[in-house]
């Protein structure tokens, strides 16, 4: 079983690239926001119960997909690496796979905030992302979130032996994924 965790800042292309790597390996795309939008008609993901349950559906996913024969999963997210929460998330997700003698690899995706906020408008985006469709909200928290947070690493704070980083400002997602998949041997 093979993990490819994908992070990296709002509309950095994370959920992009994992479609692009998804056509070219067997590993099936699990992006962040398709549990969010399962529950969001429901409880808003800012709330207690709304984040309570998209963990509940993610964590039973990653423990099924573990235990399965399937050859691996690719998962994105928004780390924000000023928080000691979400470091110790990423290792419980890690540990997931790596109990079952899984293989985790990271790829951090890093990109200029001007390309962001356009693709944080566009058609793909948007289509699977229906609670980033009011982009008027959806642009003030990606702005926002980089006041708050450090959504990027700093050089040499992952200590991962199967690590990449990868400026994406001015590269298609699909050159990324054919990056990712040579890079990693995938």
């Amino acid at each position: 079983m093979k993990f490819v965790l994908i992070f990296g800042p709002q509309a950095v292309g994370k959920m992009t690239v994992g479609h692009e790597l998804e056509k070219i390996i067997e590993l099936k795309l699990f992006h962040n926001h398709m549990t969010i939008e399962l529950v969001n008609p429901f409880f808003d993901y800012g709330t207690r119960e709304g984040k309570r349950l998209v963990g509940l559906f993610r964590q039973e996913i990653f423990e099924a997909m573990a235990k399965s024969n399937q050859y691996g999963l690719i998962f994105t997210y928004v780390w924000a690496f000023d928080m000691k929460e979400d470091w110790e998330y990423v290792d419980k997700v890690c540990q997931i796979f790596e109990s079952k003698g899984g293989k985790v690899y990271f790829v951090e995706l890093e990109a200029d905030l001007d390309e962001r906020l356009e693709r944080n408008k566009s058609p793909h985006r948007l289509q699977h992302k229906p609670t980033k469709r009011n982009l008027q909200r959806s642009e003030r928290d990606l702005v926002k979130s980089m006041d708050q947070y450090r959504l990027n690493s700093i050089e040499g704070e992952i200590e991962r032996e199967n690590y990449i980083r990868i400026n994406n400002t001015n590269l298609s997602s699909n050159v990324v994924a054919q990056h990712i998949k040579e890079h990693f041997d995938l």
